[in-house]
């Protein structure tokens, strides 16, 4: 059984070689010249997951690779990739409805081609950037804003890391700071500190789990203000209330993410996204986040968004990584094989059940 805690929608479509690509890269800008975005750790990972599904061998070429799914067609591609990855529930961030221009799939429609439970995750931004008021009432309508969006739900998720960066100071802002930085607030993307710090308090205040985007992501991120440290002081803050804080990817950070995990019994880290990028090292990577974070407090995510294929290589990666992780554990005598049993069972579901109540 296998939880995926984070993720996206897909674009059911064709796609072109271009268009495939720019989906397996967190960069919106061309590869280096006489390359392909396949040429990479994850496009590796792509073609050792996905070929065998499309009756193709491992590692197949990425041009034969995509005329197989031509030829099988985009509603076939993606029901065999969501099969083969073998989810009982995913957890679907809502906050994002397309991808190189192209609709995503709604939680309901990923349900039916995933056979799984679908739950949903609220990004605060998004529910935020919806709220059209005078500056006064800021507060009070974002709260009732996302009191309706959270309804069902069963996490919120935050984007401070790209919008801000992490280090922010721990308390919340009071209501005149928030008034204030609403009356200069402009149509677009929520990026003032002062109410990014609120939302991110509003979350907490749902009690819901909130997830937080650490580590890399797309060249919008400045990378050193996502490191999972810089929450040291609002983790603190947060300790008291008891509401879980996960910390989505982390790579680079992801030993940071860990210690966090290891010294707070609120924090989680996430291997999501990390593991599928990560390609040939991704056992190297899953076994340093194990070096120091308690096994019950590691959850598993593709972030898959936008290609179906992206399921498959997240449960694949993951997956191979941790049976070689603990393989290599037996070998040396440092666990038993109920241990290892046990930390599957945790990593793969029990620990996601456990926190999100499903």
């Amino acid at each position: 059984m296998l939880v995926d805690q984070h993720c996206h929608g897909v674009a059911v479509a064709d796609l072109d070689e271009a268009g495939f690509g720019a989906l397996i890269t967190e960069s919106d800008r061309p590869p280096a010249p006489g390359t392909s975005p396949f040429d990479s750790a994850i496009g590796l990972a792509v073609r050792r997951w996905c070929p065998p599904l499309l009756e193709l061998p491992p590692l197949a070429g990425s041009a034969a690779y995509l005329e197989a799914r031509r030829a099988a067609g985009a509603d076939s591609v993606t029901r065999r990739m969501l099969a083969a990855a073998g989810f009982t529930d995913l957890l679907v961030d809502t906050g994002l409805t397309e991808a190189g221009g192209l609709p995503l799939l709604p939680p309901d429609g990923l349900a039916a081609l995933a056979g799984a439970r679908v739950h949903e995750v609220v990004r605060l931004e998004s529910v935020a950037a919806t709220v059209r008021c005078a500056a006064p009432a800021w507060p009070e309508a974002v709260g009732e804003a996302l009191a309706a969006a959270c309804a069902g739900a069963v996490a919120v998720k935050s984007v401070l890391a790209y919008r801000w960066g992490l280090d922010v100071p721990a308390a919340p802002p009071t209501r005149a700071e928030v008034v204030r930085a609403a009356g200069a607030r402009t149509d677009g993307p929520v990026t003032d500190p002062v109410l990014l710090r609120h939302l991110l308090w509003q979350g907490v205040a749902t009690g819901l789990p909130v997830q937080l985007h650490t580590g890399f992501g797309d060249p919008d991120l400045r990378l050193h203000r996502a490191d999972p440290a810089l929450l040291v002081d609002f983790v603190r803050a947060v300790e008291p209330s008891g509401v879980p804080l996960v910390l989505l990817h982390g790579y680079p950070y992801h030993r940071q993410a860990a210690w966090l995990a290891q010294a707070f019994p609120h924090v989680y880290a996430d291997v999501g996204l990390t593991l599928s990028y990560a390609g040939p090292r991704a056992a190297a990577v899953l076994g340093e986040v194990l070096e120091l974070a308690p096994f019950g407090k590691v959850v598993f995510s593709t972030d898959a968004y936008g290609l179906p294929e992206l399921y498959a290589v997240g449960a694949g990666q993951f997956r191979h990584a941790l049976a070689a992780v603990l393989d290599g554990w037996l070998a040396d005598g440092a666990c038993t094989e109920a241990d290892a049993a046990r930390i599957t069972g945790l990593l793969s579901c029990g620990n996601a059940r456990r926190l999100y109540g499903i």
